[in-house]
């Protein structure tokens, strides 16, 4: 169950509060700062995870603009948050979880249980605190490796598209065209990639579309146990990947260097237009 509504979250908290991790997930992206967007407004009880520091390393070329942190340091930074080992994650944001996806996705790869709350922060019918929250004390949190079939990387992309598997770009119709590209020196899309946009898996209120209409809409992807995701540098990606659980599917694998690494790499293919 990747995707839990506001009822569902109060049920988990009832049935143990003590190790149920409500956990807002910030990003510096555009410009933000992460830390007064918390302090404005957040779900009680919440802490915040900023995907710059913990779901993410240091930018690094055809790795990607966010590559995954090592497994220990990982592990440490959860373990600083208070995060342990055995708690589940409820975790959200204000962006239809297209960040907090994320942070979801690698628990769940790793087999901690977590889950991403349906409509983020407005989906959310009760209270919220103001301020910077109550810290949890640290504790030690094993590290765990990363499951290779989990991830996808550039060369086993470029294989699976060769061997006639599905590959989707989650970006927005006209990056995926290559008719803006507003962040990577290169704009186009992986040749052979499909694109389905991850914000389509949301209504107009923001929340997750029905599992029997995310099924119609992966249809293509259902038959390839092997598909595979990317975005813009592996966030948004995770956003299909659990919409595709969601419907039952078997999770995707990520190519977590994404639009950004593939770009980065002069001897790269690129493909421009709507198909692929």
């Amino acid at each position: 169950m990747p995707i839990v509504d506001a009822s569902q979250v109060r049920a988990q908290l009832a049935d143990d509060a003590d190790r149920t991790l409500i956990c807002d997930v910030r990003s510096t992206m555009g410009g933000a700062d992460p830390v007064a967007e918390f302090a404005s407004g957040h779900l009680p009880g919440a802490i915040l995870v900023v995907l710059d520091d913990v779901l993410a390393t240091a930018p690094a070329g055809i790795g990607g603009r966010h590559p995954l942190p090592t497994p220990t340091a990982f592990a440490s930074a959860l373990g600083a948050l208070g995060v342990g080992d055995d708690d589940t994650v409820i975790a959200y944001d204000g962006r239809g979880g297209a960040i907090a996806s994320r942070f979801v996705w690698m628990l769940r790869i790793i087999g901690r249980p977590a889950h991403l709350l349906d409509g983020g922060i407005t989906g959310w019918d009760g209270e919220i605190e103001t301020g910077h929250g109550r810290r949890r004390p640290s504790v030690s949190r094993t590290a765990v490796d990363w499951p290779v079939d989990a991830i996808a990387r550039a060369d086993e992309v470029v294989d699976h598209v060769q061997a006639g598997g599905v590959v989707i770009d989650s970006r927005e119709a006209a990056r995926y065209a290559g008719e803006v590209e507003p962040i990577d020196a290169v704009a186009g899309h992986v040749p052979g990639a499909v694109n389905l946009p991850f914000a389509d898996n949301l209504d107009a209120g923001g929340r997750f579309r029905p599992p029997a209409v995310l099924a119609e809409r992966f249809a293509e992807a259902a038959t390839d146990v092997g598909a595979i995701v990317y975005c813009g540098s592996g966030v948004t990606a995770c956003h299909n990947a659990l919409a595709m659980e969601h419907a039952g599917f078997a999770r995707p694998r990520v190519y977590v260097g994404s639009w950004s690494g593939w770009s980065a790499d002069p001897d790269r293919p690129v493909a421009v237009g709507s198909e692929p």
